[in-house]
């Protein structure tokens, strides 16, 4: 899993997000850069395909590689598919208002990103997501306080909706419910703090220098201690590396799309459909098949999720339309 969101976001970006319709009708994928609640939630949705996608890489990597080291590897890719887009610009994207705020994020990142990589490789895949997915009960909060964004009523009530499917899938006090969930469950924190700060970040900063700081803080932060636990990868568990790096940019650029176009908050349901992801691959991948209780609570996630875009559909057009 995990995090994303010149001058606002940057002045390149600023111009696809702001442009006039008539200007980007043109371009086939100008939909996607527009602001609304659609486009956020398709980048939502995104955003949880591919996170499972990466645990599925860290999973296989896990068992030959420390998680330390996969970590390190992870950002290191990053940051090296990010620095030619940084370079084609000149030193422009160099530039940050918000350098504080930069190495924050890196430190939540790379602690977020630790643990998820740890706990994929402690549990079923699907249990491992089922768990993560409780970051909107911790971001909605730090939404309130940090961000200053409404939390109304239908959200909290998605929100809700969603959480009941949780509990059912989870099970508290039973078997399921184990020490090894408090792994997870400090990701989950983690990642929600760390969007908390992308939120704040996305208005004053370019897509590119948001990952290129995001990755070499984070690459230098865990650089030591990879070299503690080293072992030399062989190609392949190098080529899957690679792609974890670049899986972990395309989750950030995602996450920024979603956050530029949209309220946090309103997008927080649709982090329950990664659960139907890591299903369906988990049984492909690890032949993991969801019990009837599992299936029932994805119930409950999947019917938040649709509450939820039901409504903010309705309320943008009746911005659009007043």
């Amino acid at each position: 899993m995990t995090s994303v969101p010149a001058p606002s976001p940057s002045q390149a970006d600023e111009t696809i997000l702001e442009a006039p319709v008539e200007a980007l009708s043109t371009n086939p994928f100008s939909w996607f850069m527009r602001k609304g609640y659609p486009q956020g939630a398709f980048w939502a949705v995104m955003i949880t395909l591919v996170s499972v996608t990466n645990d599925i890489l860290m999973r296989f990597l896990g068992a030959g590689l420390d998680v330390i080291q996969i970590s390190f590897f992870r950002f290191f890719f990053g940051m090296l598919a990010v620095i030619p887009l940084m370079l084609s610009h000149g030193t422009t994207l160099f530039k940050t208002s918000r350098p504080w705020m930069h190495f924050w994020r890196a430190i939540l990142g790379v602690g977020a990103i630790g643990g998820a990589c740890w706990s994929v490789n402690l549990m079923p895949l699907s249990d491992n997501t089922i768990i993560m997915s409780s970051q909107p009960f911790f971001f909605l909060p730090m939404a309130v306080i940090f961000l200053r964004e409404k939390v109304d009523l239908s959200r909290w009530i998605a929100i809700l909706i969603g959480f009941i499917g949780l509990l059912i899938m989870f099970q508290p006090g039973a078997e399921a419910f184990r020490v090894v969930a408090f792994v997870p469950i400090a990701a989950a924190v983690l990642f929600a703090m760390s969007d908390v700060v992308a939120k704040k970040m996305v208005t004053t900063e370019n897509t590119h220098t948001m990952l290129f700081y995001f990755a070499i803080g984070t690459t230098l932060i865990t650089l030591v201690p990879a070299i503690l636990v080293w072992q030399t990868p062989s190609l392949y568990q190098l080529a899957m590396l690679a792609l974890l790096g670049i899986g972990g940019n395309l989750i950030q650029v995602c996450m920024i799309r979603a956050f530029s176009a949209t309220d946090a908050s309103a997008l927080m349901p649709f982090r329950y459909t990664e659960y139907v992801f890591s299903a369906l691959l988990g049984f492909v991948f690890f032949m993991e098949i969801p019990t009837l209780v599992t299936i029932s609570g994805a119930a409950f996630v999947i019917a938040g999720t649709a509450y939820i875009s039901y409504y903010e559909t309705r309320k943008d057009r009746k911005k659009s339309a007043a």
